[in-house]
């Protein structure tokens, strides 16, 4: 008998998060347009809509048209009922802040946290996010999680960073979920910080409704996050997209990830600035770059890009031999899965034409030429925080589509 009335309750708690699903993806609804789309009979519908409006998921909003009868009642979800907080962290910088239940920020702002030491980089990002729930004056009740988007290797069997050589030699074995969920008492939901991308550029970007596409993640590494009819393509572990350990170059500088020639160790954002500070001093006094290295010491990723549309200077054709063999990589990504569209973003899509025209031919160049005709390949329109606003996609589907309790509580 007990038996019987758990299995009852949880078909009860799932038809409520499928309801809820419909009405989140519906501008309005009615009560009997869901009946009609569920099955469900309409006290059944009118129960569940009863305690998702009395919960605050849901709000009825006025009255629909008339097909005969009484005037239906509009119902919309409400997406200032809860919270969600996101992160993605890299080695120096992390982007942190709390959006409402569509994704819509009320607060993002860079912390400088160190994570080249795993628990005291976790627990400083602890600190910050408590901070961040107090200057938002959120009820803690209304935060149902946090999403992180991590650079590195994150194994979706085990839920730990394998490796994250970007982050620093200690990121191994990593239980990072476990650890924040302890220090914050919330539920945590990592991912890969390409596949957090990915997954933003699907659901708000110029990938919307393209169910075969890739986000390419030009920054501190290489990588892609890769989604095929709809879903992000994992793996066997969850590690596919490492398309920065392309080896482009036998004799190469040697690769944090131990090889050598790897694309990401030429090509990302710290060999070129290594690269860039170890030529500029060999260049041409007018060179305008120089004059600023002379000036400040060094030059950063922004310089570089600053100077990225200055036709034939040092950053222009720095950027235009990065574009060419980035393009090499893309094209076998193309190769291997045929995607409708292909964008680039990350710190370095900023410089724009100059990195994506070369990029382009070498697509050609090296791609199948049947799938290269078809493949649609831009820039980003998102900028640096899709990372952050992927890791709270990531959050948001998990409580939403995988059902978890925080949503099953009413």
């Amino acid at each position: 008998m007990s038996r019987e009335v758990g299995n009852l309750q949880r078909i009860k708690k799932l038809n409520r998060i499928g309801i809820l699903n419909i009405i989140r993806e519906h501008n309005t609804i009615s009560r009997q347009q869901l009946a009609t789309l569920t099955g469900l009979t309409p006290a059944a519908i009118s129960g569940i809509v009863r305690d998702l409006v009395a919960s605050g998921y849901v709000k009825e909003i006025g009255l629909g048209k008339s097909s005969g009868g009484r005037r239906p009642v509009k119902l919309q979800f409400n997406p200032d009922c809860g919270f969600i907080l996101g992160a993605e962290i890299t080695r120096e910088k992390t982007t942190l802040g709390i959006v409402n239940l569509q994704a819509k920020p009320l607060l993002i702002k860079q912390y400088p946290i160190d994570m080249t030491e795993p628990r005291d980089g976790l627990t400083a990002l602890a600190k910050e996010v408590k901070n961040v729930v107090i200057e938002s004056e959120i009820d803690e009740n209304k935060i149902l999680g946090m999403g992180i988007a991590c650079p590195g290797l994150f194994d979706v069997t085990t839920r730990v960073v394998k490796r994250s050589p970007n982050l620093g030699e200690k990121w191994r074995d990593i239980p990072i979920e476990a650890w924040l969920r302890d220090m914050l008492g919330m539920r945590i939901f990592v991912e890969n910080n390409s596949n957090a991308a990915a997954l933003a550029e699907y659901s708000f970007g110029k990938g919307k409704e393209i169910d075969n596409m890739v986000y390419v993640n030009l920054g501190e590494g290489i990588s892609a996050g890769i989604i095929l009819n709809g879903k992000l393509v994992y793996g066997f572990k969850g590690y596919s997209g490492e398309v920065g350990h392309f080896v482009v170059t036998e004799d190469g500088p040697l690769c944090n990830c131990g090889n050598n020639g790897c694309l990401e160790s030429v090509y990302a954002v710290p060999a070129l600035v290594r690269k860039a500070n170890n030529e500029l001093p060999l260049c041409d006094e007018n060179e305008p770059l120089k004059l600023l290295w002379k000036d400040k010491g060094e030059v950063t990723v922004e310089d570089l890009i600053l100077y990225a549309n200055h036709v034939d200077s040092y950053a222009w054709k720095l950027f235009r031999q990065a574009g060419w063999y980035i393009g090499i990589g893309i094209a076998a990504i193309i190769n291997f899965y045929n995607p409708a569209a292909v964008f680039i973003g990350g710190i370095l899509a900023g410089a724009g034409a100059t990195l994506l025209e070369p990029l382009l031919e070498s697509v050609q160049r090296h791609a199948f030429p049947e799938l290269a005709k078809e493949v649609r390949i831009e820039l980003s329109a998102m900028h640096r925080d899709t990372g952050f606003y992927g890791a709270c996609v990531v959050a948001i589907r998990a409580l939403f589509e995988g059902g978890v309790d925080a949503l099953l509580k009413f």
